[in-house]
């Protein structure tokens, strides 16, 4: 087994419809999670544009490409999962069959260590590193949107009804209801961005759009076109006033959800709900499986989910300074934050206090 490193623009044409092609068929060879749209090819090399220390290692046999993983490493060997902090999967995309060893493949990147917070299940190699294990709800619409709803009416009917309902109030109070799936309007993507902002500082979370790599990535994604990976903004309208939107991935299988985001003004009709409602629709009439709602503890991604997928946080590390190093400084808080997150006790009086905060702070721009 050979392995190279390469930077993004370096991996040829051959090479990436490799990639994609082990994509497309992951279903079929039992490996569904390496469908996801944050393991394709595209996502690595629009990140390479915006950050540096992207690789990425080829494996290669005999037979040609064996295994692609895409990383992010440091001048003093400490590597992460690309676009660890914003990609909601992780791990190395393969041909059917394909075995590696965690610390081999560490030393030909020149890391000490690689750090994960999605890696997608079946990275048997990587999980013996991980540190916990997480859910990560999804919306199955393989079967029709139909049957999607009628699961969710089976086991929320109230719910379902209620949301309904909600959207036909919508209409009658503030004109017709219109979904866009594709919506190509760059304003509509700003206005989601301006709302998630807003979101964020609300509830006195981090503001992903104050860090410019990240708003130059979702532009750069959003004009990013193909059968096999595509940029999906996707938005609700009322008399053609947007009031919810949704910024996110798409595979050929698979929709991940990232940035959802509604107007505060119309909060009651709970439009970013009918949202996904109508996107989980869309979904199913485009050849979607699923809708991958991510990781974490949302209302919301109970009442809309059919099931969860686990994805895991940890890391694989050599016996090496750097690598204890960054461990002693990492995993302690890492530890702390999912302890909170996961144990509603504490997690509930943290939320409030965040949100207490974000208030002042709101306050204080205004």
């Amino acid at each position: 087994m050979n392995i190279t490193v390469h930077r993004p623009g370096e991996l040829t044409a051959a090479d990436r419809a490799a990639w994609t092609a082990w994509q497309s068929k992951a279903h079929l060879n039992g490996s569904p999670e390496l469908a996801n749209p944050f393991l394709s090819p595209e996502f690595t090399l629009s990140l390479g544009h915006e950050r540096r220390g992207v690789r990425i290692a080829v494996a290669r046999d005999a037979g040609g490409p064996a295994a692609f993983f895409p990383f992010q490493r440091t001048v003093t060997g400490v590597g992460r999962a690309v676009g660890l902090g914003v990609s909601d999967c992780q791990g190395l995309v393969h041909r059917p069959g394909f075995t590696w060893d965690a610390r081999e493949l560490l030393r030909a990147c020149g890391l000490a260590v690689w750090e994960f917070d999605h890696l997608a299940s079946g990275q048997g190699p990587f999980e013996a590193g991980a540190r916990g294990v997480f859910p990560s709800p999804v919306m199955d619409v393989d079967q029709g949107y139909e049957v999607y709803l009628g699961r969710l009416r089976e086991r929320s009917p109230k719910f379902t009804r209620t949301t309904l309902a909600k959207e036909r109030k919508l209409g009658r109070d503030h004109g017709p209801v219109r979904y866009v799936h594709d919506e190509r309007d760059p304003r509509a993507l700003a206005a989601l961005m301006g709302w998630k902002s807003a979101q964020y500082r609300r509830t006195g979370r981090s503001d992903r759009f104050a860090h410019p790599w990240i708003t130059q990535l979702v532009h750069r994604l959003f004009h990013s076109r193909g059968e096999s990976f595509a940029g999906v903004l996707s938005v609700l309208y009322a008399a053609d006033v947007p009031v919810a939107a949704h910024f996110g991935l798409r595979s050929e299988r698979v929709l991940a959800c990232w940035f959802p985001a509604y107007d505060p003004a119309f909060a009651k009709y709970s439009p970013g709900l009918v949202l996904h409602l109508r996107m989980a629709e869309a979904a199913a009439a485009d050849g979607i499986a699923y809708l991958d709602l991510g990781r974490g503890q949302k209302e919301y991604k109970d009442s809309l989910k059919t099931r969860e997928i686990d994805v895991f946080e940890g890391r694989v590390a050599l016996r090496h300074p750097v690598a204890f190093g960054h461990t002693a400084r990492r995993a302690p808080v890492r530890a702390l934050r999912n302890t909170v997150l996961s144990r509603p006790e504490l997690f509930d009086p943290a939320d409030r206090l965040l949100k207490r905060m974000g208030k002042i702070r709101s306050r204080g721009r205004e």
